[in-house]
């Protein structure tokens, strides 16, 4: 028997749909946005939370146990997955990874922004193999220190290798194998660890880490991020420690100059600049939330495609959890004539969900330009990079809210699981065990309908503001040459707000 969710209150669904709508009037006839400059407040300058934030930011034993924590957990699920029970419910490498992690850490980056790839036990594994040293400046030989091929030196291995993840996670099911699950986390760290010992700086991490990139995408819309202090202080220095390092600590793993970043993409919050910088100017700061997004990222081709890939993703997510997303499956495998497993339908589904927002994103910039002054020389490309950041607000706030539902209806007894992480000696759940699960949620279901909502309300709002920003700012449009993209942003939100209605299957 398939267990659901419930979906969201069609109420509260036309509530939402309507405020989307007059926002989207008010966008049409509103005045082009002024440009602001970004302010932020550092951590370290606030009362009590300030004096902590400047202790962890200038010793390194704090993160280094949390890299260690992170690491034997990792090293744990890969053990539970290879040698413990294959009952899904009962292992703790899947419950760990796919309810929890995969889940968590999308949620996370609301408070955290991209924190989370500064503890990354994939990279900090390799690191410590290749590096043979647990945090300073490694003086190691088992580096080749190559340039990193120009094929690859954009976020495309990335974007690939996060459509594989998709197609083994969703068609072929490894959420339902500990052993498959822990194959795929020793793999990641087989491929970082080969990264790191080819090429120069952290490869992986720049341009092939599909996670890292997610979240370096989804924190240019969180409240946090490291920045300088002192902007002067900065412009002034001639040594550049966060780029170079210094005598004990490494160079900036991704290449990045503090006093020049403008966002968080690349940023894996690895701590190495606030201890290499002798002015002690580089600290979290607290900022407005999606100020990146909004104003301040310089768009790439590589990115906009990872940003609409992502997006597409997720929209994909939600549909395969949908009661009719199998009766659609079953009709391409009768056409095509599919058996087995309908890997193969699977598949073509996954493909037409992929290239069908990307296309529809295409036209509505084709149709912005052409609303555009054709004098002012604005190419299709511009426009398509430029835009491409709407993309993730709506990504994002669905991709919580979706992941809400896991999160929160989907707990398992952690008690039982790190008591007896492989699951030794466990049988299967019953209906009663999966029925109380069910219904014993963390927070009331009201709240979690309105937190959903809450998120979807927000992710248009944002998702107009970068429209509005963007398109004054970087090509002059206002008004009525913004219709196609506002159309865009209100056809991606009405389709997740939709799903959001239907009831969702559990993951596990």
């Amino acid at each position: 028997m398939i267990m659901t969710h419930p979906g969201l209150p069609i109420e509260l669904a036309i509530i939402i749909g309507i405020s989307m709508l007059l926002l989207g009037l008010w966008a049409l006839k509103s005045k082009a946005p002024s440009h602001a400059t970004t302010a932020s407040t550092s951590l370290a300058h606030i009362p009590i939370v300030g004096t902590f934030f400047k202790y962890i930011s200038q010793h390194t034993w704090p993160l280094l146990m949390l890299k260690m924590f992170f690491s034997l957990l990792f090293v744990l699920i890969v053990v539970a997955g290879l040698w413990g029970t294959p009952i899904v419910e009962r292992n703790l490498a899947t419950t760990l990874t796919w309810n929890f992690w995969w889940a968590g850490i999308i949620i996370a980056i609301l408070i955290s922004g991209s924190a989370w790839c500064a503890v990354c036990p994939w990279d900090n594994i390799a690191s410590w193999l290749v590096n043979h040293k647990l945090w300073h400046r490694s003086n190691s030989n088992s580096r080749l220190q190559l340039r990193v091929p120009n094929v690859l030196r954009n976020i495309w291995p990335a974007s690939l290798l996060f459509i594989g993840f998709t197609w083994l996670e969703l068609g072929v099911g490894i959420v339902a194998s500990p052993y498959a699950t822990a194959l795929l986390a020793l793999a990641m760290v087989i491929l970082a660890t080969t990264a790191l010992a080819l090429f120069e700086g952290k490869a992986f991490c720049r341009y092939m880490c599909p996670v890292g990139r997610t979240v370096g995408a989804y924190s240019q819309l969180a409240p946090v991020a490291l920045r300088p202090i002192n902007s002067d202080t900065c412009r002034s220095c001639k040594t550049l420690e966060c780029y170079h390092g210094s005598e004990k600590i490494a160079p900036c793993p991704t290449q990045q100059i503090m006093g020049r970043l403008q966002e968080n993409t690349y940023c894996t919050s690895c701590g190495n600049c606030t201890q290499s910088c002798p002015s002690h100017n580089i600290s979290w700061q607290l900022r407005s939330p999606s100020s990146e997004a909004i104003n301040d990222a310089r768009p790439h081709t590589d990115e906009a495609f990872f940003m609409l890939i992502l997006l597409a993703l997720t929209i994909f997510h939600g549909l395969t959890m949908l009661d009719n997303w199998q009766i659609y499956i079953s009709q391409i495998a009768q056409n095509i004539n599919d058996s087995g497993q309908l890997l193969l339908s699977f598949t073509i589904g996954l493909i037409a969900c992929l290239l069908l927002p990307i296309l529809l994103y295409g036209v509505s910039i084709w149709l912005t330009s052409k609303l555009c002054d054709e004098t002012a020389g604005i190419s299709f490309k511009k426009l398509f990079s430029g835009f491409a950041f709407v993309s993730l607000p709506l990504a994002f706030s669905y991709h919580i809210a979706h992941n809400l539902n896991h999160f929160i209806r989907e707990s398992s007894n952690w008690t039982e699981l790190l008591s007896n992480p492989l699951g030794i000696d466990t049988q299967p759940l019953s209906m009663m065990e999966k029925h109380i699960r069910h219904m014993a949620m963390m927070i009331p279901e009201d709240m979690l309908f309105a937190l959903q909502g809450l998120l979807m309300a927000a992710g248009f709002f944002i998702a107009v503001q970068v429209i509005r920003h963007r398109g004054s700012h970087l090509f002059a449009a206002r008004g009525i040459q913004l219709l196609p993209m506002l159309l865009f942003a209100a056809l991606i939100s009405g389709i997740n707000l939709w799903m959001l209605v239907q009831p969702m299957t559990m993951r596990m």
